[in-house]
């Protein structure tokens, strides 16, 4: 076992147990980009092992009432044969060019995270009236649950052909479509993903794409993870994490960009953790130099 591959599963599950993103859309990236693993097998691990931690995460959030099942449900309706559709597509395309398709699987896979990181970072900077509109509970209506199965069906087939998007995407869709509070955003979109990973893992078993040794791995480090992150979803502040997150999802798809063959200048790849490193840690420094106001002396 590699410990380093224990230990970024251990961050992917806090992320993915706090935020409900992180799984497919960073763990991807890592197995890539770190460890050197062809991107259709890193797909295929990626969400073999997704399914079982946001198994877990699930029943977490399940247990916290901060699921909502029937939205859930009907996007399962529209996702699970998208997913398995997906990855049929991913193994035909390769099958029958007869050779590697990396470059273009690792173009997909840098398209998916892209978009995911801008639009979770528009919501958040400027988008906030839509935080002001946020529900706890939905009634689901008939255009509910056409949007529901819509949605799922999109998320669905690029999941199955990149592994991105059981979380990031359609956290991005609960927000915008359904407009759910953080929590009900987290704990419904990993409930659903966990039924939508089982699928397309299972067909990613067939298709020959998992290596059942470093999905192993990545579960010895994500399944404590995952509940440890779901345990601390109800204490954290999400908006910072998912600003936070939205600028690692960019510099993760610049950096498959740049595997791919298309070319991203040094600056803009170094500027990404910069900027992180500002979002998440510029609050707390600013009430640590923040002057302390001199309590007024009693009076006598």
């Amino acid at each position: 076992m590699d410990p380093l591959v224990i230990l970024f599963g251990f961050g992917v599950g806090i992320l993915v147990g706090l935020t409900g993103v992180g799984g497919g859309s960073l763990m991807t990236p890592i197995l890539i980009l770190i460890f050197g693993f062809k991107p259709v097998t890193a797909v295929g691990t990626d969400i073999a092992y997704g399914a079982v931690t946001k198994t877990v995460g699930g029943w977490r959030h399940f247990r916290q009432n901060t699921v909502n099942r029937s939205l859930s449900t009907w996007m399962a309706f529209g996702s699970v044969p998208a997913a398995v559709a997906g990855v049929y597509g991913l193994h035909a395309l390769e099958k029958s060019t007869g050779k590697s398709f990396d470059s273009t699987v690792l173009t997909v896979v840098a398209a998916a995270l892209m978009f995911t990181g801008v639009a979770m970072l528009a919501r958040a900077l400027f988008l906030p009236s839509v935080v002001a509109r946020e529900r706890e509970g939905l009634v689901l209506e008939r255009r509910h649950k056409v949007a529901a199965v819509v949605l799922g069906v999109c998320v669905g087939f690029v999941l199955g052909v990149t592994s991105a998007g059981s979380g990031s995407l359609i956290a991005v869709g609960l927000i915008m479509l359904f407009r759910l509070a953080p929590r009900q955003v987290v704990g419904t979109d990993i409930f659903h993903a966990a039924i939508l990973l089982w699928a397309a893992a299972i067909a990613h078993v067939v298709a020959g794409n998992v290596d059942f040794g470093l999905a192993g791995t990545i579960l010895v480090g994500s399944i404590p993870g995952v509940w440890l992150g779901s345990h601390w979803s109800l204490r954290t502040p999400v908006p910072t994490l998912r600003t936070g997150l939205g600028v690692i999802l960019i510099g993760a798809s610049l950096g498959l960009f740049s595997k791919a063959g298309v070319e991203v200048p040094v600056a803009i790849l170094a500027a990404v953790p910069m900027l992180l490193l500002l979002i998440v840690g510029g609050p707390p420094l600013r009430r640590w130099l923040r002057p302390v106001q001199p309590q007024p002396a009693p009076e006598p």
